[in-house]
């Protein structure tokens, strides 16, 4: 007779699972309708940002035609440097020429982004701005490729 493969259990699969640590989400922030990153003083606070001697350099994806991620790099020097201006209860950075350029639609639509960190050179940490488009993405009305659909049934 032919050996089974037999799966056997062990005492912790049958313990019933534990609520696992609720995660807090990412810090986020908007585009204005004016063309200006917003980050809230909530948001600033997380990530342990002064705003009043902040300078940063912000760059993009090189390559990229659209703008889904902005990169935002602490500066030392204080030419090429963008630095926060309070606005309201947050702080802002004007950036609405690039943002036009890169083809962020912000006065018709509101984008928010999520930040993230991340190690941009030794000892430098960087934020990773992910921008996230609300508007689903336009259905594809051009010509159908690959091969074609049988349609006749074989007897």
């Amino acid at each position: 007779m032919k050996v089974k493969a037999i799966k056997f259990f062990s005492p912790n699969e049958n313990a019933p699972v534990t609520a696992k640590a609720i995660s807090k989400p990412a810090p986020t922030g908007y585009i204005s309708s004016t063309g200006k990153l917003v980050l809230p003083s909530a948001t600033l606070e997380e990530l342990g940002i002064e705003a009043d001697s902040a300078k940063f350099k912000i760059g993009a994806q090189q390559g990229k035609r659209t703008l889904k991620f902005l990169y935002l790099i602490p500066a030392t020097e204080q030419d090429e440097a963008f630095s926060l201006e309070k606005s309201g209860r947050g702080y802002v950075i004007p950036l609405a020429l690039i943002l036009k350029k890169g083809g962020v639609d912000f006065e018709n639509v509101k984008f928010t982004f999520s930040i993230t960190l991340f190690n941009y050179e030794e000892g430098v940490v960087g934020y990773e701005l992910a921008l996230e488009n609300p508007l689903p993405k336009p259905e594809y009305t051009g010509k159908p490729r690959g091969r074609k659909k049988r349609t006749e049934e074989v007897a």
